[in-house]
């Protein structure tokens, strides 16, 4: 009986803990993408404010997407809002985005300059326990 509920509440604290980490990622996942009302000319401030730089250095990120959306509008493409997509989800819905693109190739962190564009576009995310936690990519909507 004691064995039992020592491996029980193990089950629990490991649980616990892949929660807690999925919920980091998605934090990540919000602060690298999620912008409701970003412009075009606002890329080099936000990606700044928000510390975007490649995962481990202090190289600038060669190209960071903001979908101009709300959480919950892009984590429902996690559930309902998305078709499956290669172990992935694609928006079933095009999005407003901005893709930030490096300009000066090379530079370090606080030296970013970027280039913004906006697009049209159906966006493909990975998800874990129904919250979006990486963006892949973008997708010319062709279909309607």
């Amino acid at each position: 009986m004691k064995v039992q509920f020592v491996y029980l509440l193990m089950l629990l604290l490991a649980a616990t803990v892949l929660s807690q980490q999925g919920n980091e990622r998605y934090k990540h996942f919000i602060n690298q993408h999620i912008n409701g009302r970003m412009s075009v000319g606002s890329c080099d401030a936000e990606i700044q404010r928000r510390g975007i730089i490649v995962t481990g250095s202090n190289e600038c990120k060669e190209t960071n997407t903001f979908i101009l959306a709300n959480t919950n509008h892009v984590k429902a493409i996690c559930g309902k809002a998305g078709t499956p997509y290669g172990g992935m989800k694609k928006s079933n819905n095009p999005f407003s985005i901005i893709v930030c693109q490096l300009k000066n190739q090379g530079a370090r962190r606080s030296h970013c300059q970027y280039r913004g564009q906006a697009r049209t576009r159906k966006i493909v995310i990975a998800c874990e326990e129904g919250l979006p936690v990486h963006f892949a990519e973008d997708i010319i909507p062709f279909d309607k």
